[in-house]
């Protein structure tokens, strides 16, 4: 008669075997999820794929029974035309500018509020807070509290520095007009720069204390300390911010429609404003999906680079 043994362990006692789930068991477990991914199929991948579709197609709402099959046409229109190559333009220009301008800003702030000191968390708190507005009411407050030529806070700081010096009124100066595209930056860089010192901040307190214990025994002065050991902790860090920051203000939207509209004559049209224009005032279906598609595209490559270097960071934490 056989018997079949069962492994054991070095003390003599039997071990247990996991069993590997079979077919029926990893379906029944699945099961719940089904429901969410189905959901999340409808809402994100169909209008996608009617996106893609229309894109094929010379559409304009205005001419109904023009609409015919065009292939690649389209896209052909988004990489020749001018409107859309200096839109393409100023989306890399505002985004390079704010998101560069918030890392700098927002890495500075986080080294300062890394420190201890009276009154810390509440700086914090109120550092925090221009992230938490929302992206509408921010350019309205831009757009009218502070850049209004006749009543805004940056005239009226200019004039009353002025009359300090004798003058009767000091210059009154249109900033969205004569500055467009720095009025705009600036606006961003405040929304953003929270965002940026968040993430920072959140590397210098995953710094090893030890470390910048050992340092300043060795003797090294505090500017050493922060070029040789703090920043390059917080290379990963500042990637992360730099991708994610990357990819939410390629779409900014609300600030140029609501501070410059695009203009002065279309210094400040970015993509997704191009798009909206193609959309709802030319009403060219087609060409509107085509630029909504490549922006999608951009979108994933910046997305892929900010999992890969999120990824980099757990993989550093989980080997600590």
């Amino acid at each position: 008669m056989i018997t079949q043994s069962h492994p054991t362990t070095k003390h003599g006692r039997p071990t247990s075997r996991r069993l590997k789930p079979t077919g029926g068991r990893k379906w029944r477990r699945r099961f719940p999820l089904l429901p969410a991914l189905i959901f999340t199929i409808v809402v994100t991948q169909l209008p996608f794929v009617a996106t893609l579709v229309i894109s094929t197609f010379q559409w304009n709402i205005l001419r109904p029974g023009d609409r015919h099959f065009t292939g690649l046409s389209n896209y052909k229109f988004v990489v020749t035309d001018e409107r859309l190559r200096n839109a393409v333009l100023n989306t890399v220009v505002l985004t390079a500018s704010v998101v560069v301008l918030s890392v700098v800003l927002g890495l500075g702030l986080a080294l300062l509020l890394d420190r201890r000191f009276l009154g810390r968390g509440l700086a914090r708190t109120l550092l925090i807070a221009p992230f938490l507005v929302m992206p509408v009411a921010a350019a309205l407050l831009w757009k009218h509290a502070i850049y209004n030529p006749d009543y805004g806070l940056l005239n009226g700081t200019l004039n009353a520095v002025y009359r300090l010096f004798g003058a009767a009124n000091g210059p009154t100066v249109d900033w969205v007009s004569s500055f467009p595209m720095p009025a705009l930056v600036v606006a961003l860089v405040w929304q953003w720069t929270p965002f940026m010192m968040l993430i920072v901040l959140a590397g210098l307190q995953a710094q090893p204390g030890d470390v910048l214990e050992a340092a300043k025994v060795d003797g090294a002065s505090a500017l050493q300390t922060f070029r040789l050991i703090t920043l390059p902790h917080l290379r990963q860090y500042i990637e992360l911010g730099i991708v994610l920051g990357s990819i939410f203000v390629v779409q900014t939207f609300d600030a140029v429609y609501t501070i410059t509209q695009g203009g002065p004559g279309s210094q400040t049209t970015n993509l997704p404003y191009e798009i909206y224009l193609t959309m709802f005032r030319k009403f060219e279906y087609g060409q509107a999906a085509a630029a909504g598609v490549v922006v999608v595209i951009g979108s994933i490559v910046i997305a892929t680079f900010a999992l890969r270097v999120v990824a980099s960071l757990f993989r550093e934490e989980v080997s600590r």
